[in-house]
């Protein structure tokens, strides 16, 4: 529920943030003071006056000709590739956070938990498992939980719910691997239908006018851009999750084995 909560609220953020970028763009033009100047001879200190309007206006220009192509690919087209982006978006950054939080300072805990049995048994080292956030703590306190029954039960079940953490960091790859596989679909289809309509107006003229055939190829090629801009996008946050993901589950590794070697210590001490 957490997680569903999280990807409605990132996606929420993204749409009201694609409405102000549509809304500052459209408005943008009338704030900008497009007066001529009459007179030719003007001093430097008047030049000067006039270059940050002169850069507001190349900015606001550049900004106009984004949305001037994105409308030139077609709305329809254009519009879900940006869907994907958004939701793309999103559930790449819900992973991302989702993994900076189960990151644990496992030297720490190791050093805590070794404390705690030394002085309350394992009883307190539970305890310290329970007050930690992380799946490397959840994956201890399912170990220590059956420390009664021996260190081969301990390892089985270590394992055993390891596997079971290491599918929870890993959900919602599948996600965004989706995202990067359907937006430049999304654009060679543009393109395809694009290149047909084009085909069709050279049909319907008669005649191959190089104008019209550039123009027609130009707006097809516009999805496919836009749709390989998406995807590239999205595959660094794939792979920037993929690498967390691994560095994760060899931290989890070490770390089982160092609880391992704590409890066999502890046994021995006992004995």
């Amino acid at each position: 529920m957490k997680k569903l909560l999280t990807f409605i609220a990132i996606t929420g953020l993204f749409m009201l943030g694609t409405q102000a970028i549509v809304k500052a763009q459209d408005n943008a033009p009338e704030g900008i003071d497009t007066t001529t100047v009459v007179e030719t001879d003007t001093v430097d200190v008047e030049g000067a006056a006039m270059a940050p309007t002169a850069a507001v206006e190349e900015e606001v220009s550049m900004h106009q000709q984004i949305k001037i192509k994105f409308i030139e690919g077609g709305p329809g087209f254009m519009a879900s590739i940006l869907i994907v982006f958004i939701f793309g978006l999103a559930v790449a950054i819900e992973r991302i956070l989702y993994l900076n939080l189960a990151t644990t300072n496992t030297d720490k805990l190791l050093s805590k938990i070794e404390k705690a049995m030394e002085e309350g048994g394992v009883e307190a080292a539970k305890e310290v498992c329970r007050s930690t956030r992380g799946p490397v703590a959840s994956i201890f306190y399912q170990g220590l939980d059956r420390a009664s029954e021996g260190i081969d039960v301990v390892e089985k079940s270590v394992v055993a719910y390891g596997s079971v953490q290491m599918g929870q960091l890993e959900s919602g790859l599948t996600w965004i691997a989706l995202f990067i596989g359907i937006a430049p679909m999304l654009g060679f289809l543009g393109t395809v239908i694009g290149m047909i309509e084009a085909f069709d107006a050279i049909q319907a003229a008669g005649d191959i006018s190089p104008s019209l055939v550039a123009g027609g190829i130009k707006v097809a090629l516009i999805t496919t851009v836009f749709g390989l801009i998406v995807a590239i996008i999205l595959q660094i946050f794939y792979n920037y999750s993929v690498s967390k993901i691994d560095k994760l589950v060899n931290t989890m590794e070490d770390a089982s084995i160092s609880l391992i070697d704590i409890l066999l210590k502890h046994n021995l001490k006992n004995n």
